[in-house]
């Protein structure tokens, strides 16, 4: 569903916005009273314009004013966004004016760059790989030609705003080998996914990571000049 939900519902309900961080923070705060450290993340979800994270954020910073001081203990925390629309990929680079940190949601940005439903999708998609219309279904393999251009775009305009921005990207694509490559090679920084896809996700970043080190040597000593031969 890409209507009413995301922050297009925490900005005609804020109250909905208000809970949500009162829990997150109140729960960061009795973490860090018992000598844990902690460092939430609140994220933003289906965001398409600066002007919509803008809102939510100012209602988060609020609310964590009001839980610091009832609590009397502060607790470090970041306010980012999901990156779910290609036009917030498109202009990352305004929405990293406000967001401290991106997590790319790759199953809605599929679904809105495709223009398909999941809710339907499986009725034609096992005919497509089947045709070879498609290589794969781009829910279960990035399709990197396309959604992952907009992941890139979006990392490297949104960098070029906030050069610290933390990256990742969330959903079943972070445990699809190819998928954990292409994030490594577009410089994110972390892939999420579900536990059973974990073991998978790690094998993949270490296998991406070794590729590209094995990779920077060839590629200097293509570099040096040939040797003169003896005349």
């Amino acid at each position: 569903m890409l209507g009413h939900r995301g922050c297009r519902l925490g900005i005609t309900f804020p109250e909905i916005t208000k809970m949500q961080a009162q829990a997150i923070l109140e729960a960061a705060c009795i973490v860090k009273k018992e000598k844990i450290a902690v460092k939430p993340e609140i994220m933003i979800p289906l965001v398409g314009h600066v002007n919509e994270l803008a809102n939510q954020e100012k209602v988060v910073r609020a609310v964590a004013a009001e839980v610091f001081k009832a609590e009397k203990v502060k607790v470090d925390y970041l306010v980012g966004t999901m990156i779910e629309l290609p036009r917030a990929a498109v202009t990352a680079n305004e929405i990293a004016e406000v967001a401290e940190f991106f997590s790319f949601g790759t199953n809605d940005l599929t679904q809105t760059t495709f223009g398909f439903s999941r809710d339907d999708a499986g009725k034609f998609l096992p005919e497509y790989v089947r045709r070879e219309i498609f290589a794969a279904d781009p829910f279960e393999k990035l399709d990197q030609g396309g959604v992952g251009q907009l992941v890139k775009m979006g990392v490297d305009r949104g960098r070029s705003t906030r050069p610290d921005l933390k990256v990742g990207i969330c959903g079943e694509h972070g445990g699809e080998p190819s998928s954990v490559e292409f994030c490594h090679r577009t410089g994110l920084n972390y892939v999420s996914c579900s536990p059973f896809r974990i073991p998978i996700a790690r094998l993949a970043a270490a296998q991406a990571a070794l590729k590209e080190k094995a990779a920077k040597p060839a590629a200097k000593s293509a570099k040096k000049p040939a040797k003169k031969g003896n005349k």
